[in-house]
């Protein structure tokens, strides 16, 4: 959607400030000993608590509130009885609806462990999102991010994955522009407008970066079984700096 008045402004940030507060609290639960259910009940109780409805039950009927997933999963992972272990790559995936709009923001961690390979895998997917919503600007070529990924991912010595990419959000969960891919297509003509509103996440990995779904229908892990990482924000684009709705 294109965010025209103030009411829609509003209204994105009033949804875009639940998602990121139930992710944030979320990520400081995840510990070793609990199942990934346990840790999607967390963020159930969060959303419901502020009115908010999961953007991906309510769209595509998926099994839980949110989207848990456990390495080499890197997305639609299923909340189930898996029990986290000590030192596990994990991702969560948190997107919600309130008065008819969405948001959508997500992370990688590691549960309840340092781990110094890991952790740069992480810094420098953050560090990509971080380039990738200041090449979102009105006025910008679109592919201008997918072309700010991949170089930023190339320089810190990784792959992006090219199977999973961002979209536009609003007023449904994806909605155009879709595709909002991780790497440079020179083909793609399509203009960033002022009020545009997107979902950009970045997919880091030390592997070839393909996908494959699992047996459930649902998890996508890399067709390696390789690590990768992921951080989103929902995003309005502007003529300047965007604003981040799911800070």
């Amino acid at each position: 959607m294109t965010a025209d008045s103030q009411k829609d402004i509003e209204s994105l940030k009033a949804i875009g400030r639940i998602c990121a507060e139930t992710l944030r609290k979320m990520m400081n639960a995840t510990r070793a000993g609990m199942t990934t259910r346990e840790l999607d009940e967390i963020g159930r109780a969060l959303l419901e608590a502020e009115g908010a409805r999961s953007a991906p039950q309510k769209t595509y009927n998926f099994p839980g509130m949110t989207c848990i997933s456990v390495s080499p999963v890197i997305a639609h992972g299923i909340p189930n009885e898996y029990v986290l272990q000590e030192g596990e790559l994990i991702h969560i995936d948190v997107s919600a609806e309130l008065d008819g709009y969405y948001a959508d923001t997500g992370a990688s961690l590691v549960v309840s462990k340092r781990d110094r390979n890991l952790e740069r895998l992480l810094d420098a997917t953050k560090a990509t999102l971080a380039k990738a919503l200041r090449a979102a600007k009105a006025g910008n070529p679109l592919n201008g991010i997918g072309r700010t990924v991949q170089a930023e991912a190339r320089k810190r010595g990784y792959n992006v994955i090219y199977d999973l990419t961002g979209h536009g959000i609003g007023r449904h969960l994806h909605e155009p522009p879709r595709e909002i891919l991780n790497f440079h297509n020179p083909n793609d003509n399509r203009i960033l407008n002022d009020g545009l509103v997107l979902a950009i996440e970045p997919f880091l990995t030390t592997g070839i970066g393909r996908v494959v779904e699992e047996k459930d229908g649902w998890s996508l892990r890399t067709i390696d079984k390789s690590i990768a990482a992921q951080f989103e924000h929902t995003i309005v684009v502007t003529k300047n700096e965007p604003i981040i709705l799911t800070l």
